[in-house]
């Protein structure tokens, strides 16, 4: 069974940064993508960006050239960067790991308020 775990989360006034961390625990399938997600209040969960087992990054247009995610294998961590906050970044911050044809997991979230 994995377990994520993020954390990093907290205040900011725009303008600022922010570094989240998802640990993983537990054996994870070779081929897998790390994702991570928002959700704002009275909004749907959106995708952020993603990274794959290979080192391959998407992003959300929204966070484009502000936004940078990355992984440590060694440590079973990947982060998200997140430069030049705005108030609209403010939501619960999801981690989710998806192994290729095996299973999904979600941590438990962690809130992000940039304040203006």
């Amino acid at each position: 069974q994995v377990q994520l775990v993020e954390s990093g989360g907290g205040l900011v006034q725009a303008g600022g940064s922010l570094r989240l961390s998802c640990a993983a625990s537990g054996t994870i399938f070779s081929l897998n993508v790390i994702n991570w997600y928002r959700q704002a209040p009275g909004k749907q969960r959106e995708a952020v960006a993603h990274i794959t087992n290979g080192g391959s990054t998407s992003y959300a247009d929204s966070v484009k050239g502000r936004f940078t995610i990355s992984r440590d294998n060694a440590k079973s961590t990947v982060y998200l960067q997140m430069n030049s906050l705005k108030p609209e970044d403010t939501a619960v911050y999801y981690c989710h790991l998806l192994e290729i044809g095996q299973r999904e997991y979600w941590g438990q979230g962690t809130q992000v308020t940039v304040s203006s």
